[in-house]
């Protein structure tokens, strides 16, 4: 099973110290590890090639399978039951830290703070179809025509909004490393539980940890493992939003 870096921090710390320096000192400790182990590290020079072509096979698969029936059911619904436009739009940083247009199904009230506020639990902004897209994940399922595009793989770091990018670039060191690969619809961070509402800064220190090991480790048999254990814990949580409501 794998493990995230072991991170060696000072015994001892400066007299006196407030909470938020020692926190921040502590970060930078970190991050500075997380820095070198990963800049000695290159992925074979296949991998991006072979990566790709599964990224063309499973979204061309997924869209004309399942896409071309789901699509207009999922739409019907958006329409019938709010205003608005059936895919929320939204820019993230991408690859090198470039923006793309990230496609999702709209699941929220058209409002004025979609670009800045994330979603949180009992979010009054989310619609009653909104919450079962979210619940099974259906409203991501809009992104596997980026990842046709070229913009978003199978597997990698979660994009993140612009406004968070901005925000969390500021205080949390190397954070951008973590746009040195292809962003995912799914990643290493998310199959270990670090998933959706950030509450805490050392939540969000987590999943950089996790997405730096997955640059650091990443393989086409690292990423066929992460797709499998995505599917199987959508699957358990669509199950138990079902019978929940039943």
């Amino acid at each position: 099973m794998e493990q995230p870096f072991v991170i060696k921090l000072p015994l001892t710390q400066p007299s006196r110290p407030s909470t938020q320096q020692s926190e921040i000192n502590e970060i930078r400790e970190m991050f500075r590890e997380i820095n070198h182990r990963y800049m000695v590290y290159q992925p074979s020079p296949y991998y991006a090639a072979v990566k790709r072509v599964m990224d063309i096979i499973i979204s061309m698969t997924f869209i004309l399978l399942v896409m071309s029936w789901v699509y207009p059911i999922i739409a019907l619904l958006i329409k019938l039951t709010s205003k608005g436009p059936v895919f929320f739009i939204q820019k993230r940083t991408g690859y090198k830290g470039i923006e793309f247009d990230c496609f999702k199904f709209r699941t929220m009230y058209v409002n004025a703070d979609a670009d800045t506020k994330q979603a949180t639990s009992n979010d009054r902004r989310i619609t009653p179809v909104g919450k079962f897209l979210r619940a099974t994940h259906l409203d991501e399922t809009a992104q596997f025509f980026n990842v046709l595009l070229g913009d978003m793989s199978i597997v990698g770091p979660r994009p993140h909004m612009l406004y968070h990018t901005r925000h969390y670039s500021q205080f949390i060191p190397y954070y951008n490393l973590r746009h040195e690969a292809i962003p995912g619809m799914t990643g290493m961070a998310q199959v270990k539980g670090f998933i959706g509402e950030i509450n805490v800064e050392r939540e969000l220190r987590k999943r950089i940890q996790w997405d730096v090991y997955y640059l650091k480790h990443r393989s086409i048999s690292m990423d066929i493992k992460i797709i499998l254990n995505t599917f199987g814990q959508v699957f358990v949580k669509a199950w138990q939003s079902f019978t929940k409501k039943n």
